[in-house]
């Protein structure tokens, strides 16, 4: 008799053996990373059919930077995460959503994925944009850098890459982590722009992330399984309850039976 095919590991889905049928299925399990990648691909469109001073006029007013977070705050960080600069990049960006946001979103769902890598996104741009103010009212800046173009989808990514650390077992995660932390790591070390900063912070919201995602809800709380823990709370045995007497028998020694 042939053996039942194993059960799928949790997290994961079974796709088609179709290559159509299996890229159906790949969207619609992370519609939240396609969705935002086709809005992507327009506003390259857009960027790259544009005249040098629309597209030039497009960059600045869609930045987040401080003059537009002064100006239009809730609008400029959430569309300064839906522009590149490069329009020439975006077969990079769709590689690297793929890989990062895809995969988080089929394992987290995209109510988690959005939420963490939405408020890495918003978090990372405003720290970032203070710095600048902080380094503009110390005149180690020009006052020109209150304009800076500060659009992308970078701070994301990073908070993706963050989260899916946890997605790899060992040993593989942690060949993974090390290549994280120099990719990230380096350029802040070495001449760091606001730009580095806030990929540091995106970085490390991605981490914060744990408890979002399915491996924390799988780990069992402590004092879970044989320990100690459990030893201690176990009740104590009882002593066996000596057998009764005979009915009819006193309790005290028996008496000789009478002739």
């Amino acid at each position: 008799m042939t053996p039942p095919p194993e059960p799928p590991r949790e997290g994961r889905r079974q796709f088609s053996d179709n290559p159509l049928t299996w890229a159906k299925d790949w969207v619609r399990s992370s519609p939240g990373t396609h969705i935002w990648l086709l809005v992507i691909g327009i506003t390259s469109l857009v960027i790259a059919a544009a005249s040098d001073g629309l597209g030039e006029f497009l960059i600045h007013r869609t930045s987040s930077n401080i003059h537009e977070l002064n100006e239009h705050p809730l609008p400029s960080l959430l569309i300064s995460g839906f522009w590149i600069e490069r329009p020439s990049s975006f077969l990079l960006y769709v590689v690297m959503f793929e890989l990062l946001h895809a995969n988080v979103e089929r394992w987290t769902g995209t109510t988690r994925w959005l939420l963490t890598v939405g408020g890495a996104h918003i978090a990372a741009t405003l720290a970032s944009q203070e710095l600048v103010l902080l380094a503009i009212e110390g005149h180690r800046l020009p006052p020109s850098m209150t304009h800076v173009v500060d659009i992308g989808v970078s701070y994301g990514l990073a908070a993706a890459a963050g989260v899916l650390t946890y997605r790899l077992r060992p040993p593989w995660r942690y060949c993974y982590l090390a290549g994280v932390l120099i990719f990230f790591g380096i350029p802040l070390l070495t001449g760091a722009t606001f730009t580095d900063f806030g990929h540091a912070i995106a970085l490390i919201m991605g981490f914060a992330a744990w408890p979002l995602t399915p491996a924390a809800a799988a780990e069992p709380p402590p004092g879970d399984g044989d320990g100690p823990a459990e030893t201690a709370a176990a009740p104590p045995q009882e002593r066996p309850e000596p057998p009764r007497r005979a009915e009819g028998h006193a309790a005290g020694p028996e008496s000789p039976q009478a002739e």
